[in-house]
């Protein structure tokens, strides 16, 4: 699969939801430095020797956290990332930051790529590169299982829906025609559905499918999703070409052998690589 085929319209689209929908409650930085003010680049061959620091938060389960909230850092991105590592003989160094400063850190050097469920929009790209993605998702609305009357966004219109009223998925949900009930999170969302006080709630596919791996509720499903999708990348500074490069060589060789599918069915009980 090649992002860059994609339209960068169709991902601008919805690529604001991915990290808050995604379970990351931290505020975007107010501003993104431009290339200008960045340190430069790294390559290939200088992080095969000297080591590539990635900059994480290590709190963002199940992308990058810590098991049992003290064991080592794990996650779907830090797995994948390990994997990349692996192929192109780097070794992998992590440093762990709040979503906050992740990209002033990028910007000063004090790491050299960011694995922490970045949104490819089109705006980072005018001032960063990604590599490929390496997540693929899109919005959701999920309903009790034995809910019949929603099957799609328009039917929607004049149901309740449970959503944050800061999210975008609460746009999603008026712009259909439901009525909101304010909630805090997914969790609430849920409890909220099962006892029958609303007919729905709108999230983020990835939220939904975590859940399942750990809940397995019978109760719910999927009962329609959105067209468009967003995509995660790791994010680079400019001057990084032949690191991104290696790094999406690399993707694909793992896509292909069916690395990226066992990661992913390991976090989401799916694949959510492509």
């Amino acid at each position: 699969m090649s992002f860059r085929r994609h339209s960068v319209l169709a991902v601008t689209g919805i690529a604001a939801l991915a990290l808050a929908a995604c379970g990351n409650d931290s505020a975007e930085p107010a501003a993104e430095p431009t290339a200008e003010e960045t340190s430069g680049g790294v390559s290939l061959e200088q992080v095969q020797e000297s080591g590539l620091t990635v900059g994480t938060e290590g709190t963002y389960r199940p992308f990058t956290f810590h098991e049992g909230g003290s064991g080592d850092l794990t996650g779907y991105d830090v797995e994948i990332i390990e994997a990349v590592g692996e192929k192109l003989d780097i070794d992998i160094q992590f440093q762990e930051t709040q979503w906050d400063a992740m990209f002033a850190g990028l910007d000063a050097g004090r790491f050299d790529v960011i694995a922490n469920q970045v949104s490819i929009t089109e705006e980072r790209q005018q001032n960063y590169l990604f590599s490929e993605p390496y997540t693929v998702s899109n919005g959701v609305i999920v309903t009790l299982a034995d809910n019949d009357e929603i099957s799609s966004f328009d039917d929607l219109d004049d149901k309740t829906t449970a959503q944050s009223l800061t999210s975008n998925w609460y746009e999603l949900a008026t712009e259909s025609g439901a009525n909101v009930e304010g909630v805090e999170g997914w969790a609430q969302a849920v409890a909220l559905l099962e006892q029958g006080r609303v007919d729905a709630t709108i999230n983020d596919k990835l939220t939904f499918l975590d859940y399942q791996t750990t809940e397995d509720n019978e109760n719910i499903k999927i009962a329609a999703e959105t067209d468009d999708h967003s995509y995660a990348g790791f994010i680079f500074r400019q001057g990084s070409e032949t690191l991104v490069e290696a790094f999406d060589e690399a993707l694909a060789e793992l896509a292909e052998e069916g690395t990226l599918t066992e990661i992913s069915e390991k976090y989401f009980g799916a694949d959510v690589s492509q």
